[in-house]
């Protein structure tokens, strides 16, 4: 049945929801499209597992080798995803739309808004003034926009710290005072903290289900303009059968050279590789915990998250708690989807190099705790996919560590590592490389196409500067990180975990004695493995030279990385600059002023 209003101009807004047919078309598609990627990925797999073994069981069988070459596989889902999700993206995004896409999510940019929509900030030990005064300007952005009466804030506290729980009470009754709308703006404090960020959420559902159609959760380093809001409520209020719904999530400018680096090379390599997966996944998206706009009802009723059994690190309460709300909603009928476009949807990222390793722990931990519920019944199957794809994405550091440490430890039996034809073997090394810089390559490439977009950036040669600049610090960190991440999951077996804590935002200086206490293992393993090959297998040093340069150099990057000097330097002279450095939309301009980038 159409829906026929008239706007605030006397224009007439017609809603008609999708047809049956365009859906059974869409869901047509959708299967060819997963069983195209289903047969990439596995010849891709196949063949790679093909010539590994060729390269190694040449010359023989051993235990070692056979533990190599388990390892070998244990990389290779997630690197044959991410390889094909950024070819397929890259030449998505080149041939540009495609008319009468039945995935498309098409609107009416004029519809009216009916609905009421809750934005709700999370917060946790965070520093009070920033996060509020960032959910402050969102809310003057909906109010400029003449969109307030359809939204509500709410501040949900899990704040254990007193005298940061008396400052957020304090500001937010400030804020009230000075607000044309203090009836729309909430404050609220758990005292039971139970189910960390997840819980806290569930518990607002649970309260006020029934008051608001949608929700939009953010994280305290969170903000959306109100012209992006719109738009994701208006195609809510379209598409009846989707649950959540976002759009890419890109880094806020940052005085911080470490994360300069690394947003520059997330934004055009999560373009690439999301555009990919959207074009396979379609209605079961990925989801990010944040800056995503959410069906209440569907949410309260249907992803209410159990509690694992046991008192270990993968038991109690889920920590990474966002696929698993998409698995659940997409169990209920409900569409989870991401539109892989930037819609001014932003966040901050970890400003050094010791903040970003403890976050991917945080995430192994939780990633990990998927173990126990992929045996959720009735769950679909691209979901079910999604869990393991998850689990593998932590499991795969310390299979890459495994490896290298059976590698290694080859070079001192009989058969050694590699018997396999030389040729082979630089293939295979070179196929490796390429495919794992791939996003990030095919989204330099798309960006270099288009001079208009390039421009954005600064221009093309910046884009190529940038862009080396990236991959040469990727090169150095992902050893790092890795061997981080694997000594953690192995700990997991015996009981080591982390707890849930806010996160560091806040750009610093990193001393020589926190590099040293976090990355000296690394350094040592470095130098361990550079005199081993030097003495025992001096052939192979050329081809480990960027692992064993990450570790050497993990403590002196650490902290030039996290330079002032160097970042206030890098900022100055535009290097690995992003779109909202030099040209930032009015409403995140007006945000910077009130909370500057740290």
């Amino acid at each position: 049945m159409l829906q026929v209003q008239i706007t605030q101009s006397g224009a007439i807004a017609v809603d008609a929801p999708p047809r049956i047919g365009g859906l059974r078309r869409a869901s047509r598609v959708l299967m060819r499209r997963r069983i195209a990627v289903a047969i990439l990925n596995g010849a891709t797999i196949a063949t790679l597992a093909a010539m590994m073994a060729v390269a190694l069981f040449s010359g023989g069988v051993s235990l070692i080798k056979v533990g190599m070459w388990l390892a070998f596989l244990v990389t290779l889902p997630w690197l044959s995803i991410g390889f094909w999700n950024a070819i397929i993206g890259t030449a998505l995004t080149l041939r540009g739309p495609v008319p009468d896409d039945p995935l498309a999510l098409d609107f009416n940019p004029n519809a009216v808004i009916t609905t009421r929509t809750a934005v709700v900030m999370a917060v946790r030990n965070e520093e009070p003034a920033r996060a509020l005064d960032r959910l402050a300007t969102l809310f003057d952005d909906l109010v400029a926009a003449g969109l307030a009466p359809h939204f509500d804030v709410h501040v949900l506290s899990d704040t254990n710290d007193a005298a940061i729980a008396a400052e957020e009470e304090r500001l937010v009754a400030r804020w009230r005072e000075g607000s044309a709308h203090p009836e729309q703006i909430f404050y609220r404090r758990r005292t039971d903290n139970r189910g960390y960020k997840a819980g806290n959420i569930e518990e607002f559902c649970s309260r006020t289900g029934a008051t608001y159609d949608f929700f939009l959760p953010l994280d305290a380093d969170s903000f959306l303009s109100a012209s992006a809001i719109a738009r994701l409520v208006r195609i809510m209020q379209r598409h009846r059968r989707i649950g959540i719904l976002q759009t890419l999530v890109v880094g806020v400018p940052s005085q911080s050279f470490f994360t300069r680096v690394f947003q520059f090379g997330m934004r055009h390599g999560m373009r690439a590789y999301t555009a990919g997966s959207v074009w396979w996944t379609g209605d079961c998206g990925a989801f990010w915990g944040h800056n995503a706009l959410i069906r209440t009802r569907a949410f309260r009723d249907h992803c209410t998250l159990p509690v694992l059994p046991g008192d270990g690190p993968l038991g109690g309460y889920v920590m990474s708690h966002d696929q698993m709300e998409a698995v659940l909603m997409r169990r209920a009928g409900y569409h989870c989807r991401v539109i892989a476009e930037e819609g001014e949807s932003w966040e901050e990222n970890p400003p050094t190099l010791p903040d970003f390793v403890r976050r991917e722990l945080r995430w192994c931990q939780g990633n990990m705790q998927y173990l126990k519920l992929l045996g959720l019944p009735r769950l679909k199957p691209v979901s079910r996919i999604q869990l393991v794809l998850a689990i593998l994405m932590y499991a795969a550091p310390f299979a890459w560590m495994a490896f290298i440490f059976l590698g290694t430890a080859s070079l001192f039996s009989e058969a050694g590592s590699f018997s396999g034809p030389m040729a082979l073997g630089i293939a295979l090394f070179v196929t490796i490389m390429f495919m794992t810089f791939a996003p990030k390559l095919m989204g330099l490439a798309g960006l270099l196409w288009s001079g208009e977009q390039s421009a954005r950036y600064g221009g093309r040669g910046m884009v190529l500067l940038g862009g080396l600049v990236e991959i040469i610090v990727s090169m150095v960190i992902a050893p790092v990180v890795a061997f981080s991440v694997a000594v953690f999951a192995a700990g997991l077996a015996f009981g080591k975990k982390i707890d849930w804590r806010a996160q560091s935002r806040t750009s610093r200086a990193v001393s020589w004695r926190e590099a040293t206490i976090d990355f000296l293992p690394q350094t040592c393993l470095g130098l361990v493995l550079f005199g081993v090959f030097a003495l025992s297998a001096p052939q192979v040093l050329p081809w480990a030279a960027p692992v064993i340069l990450g570790f050497v150099l993990s403590i002196p990057f650490a902290v030039a990385s996290a330079s002032p000097a160097l970042g206030r330097w890098s900022r100055a002279r535009g290097l690995c600059a992003i779109p909202e450095d030099l040209a930032p939309p009015a409403p995140l301009a007006t945000l910077q002023r009130r909370v500057p980038p740290l």
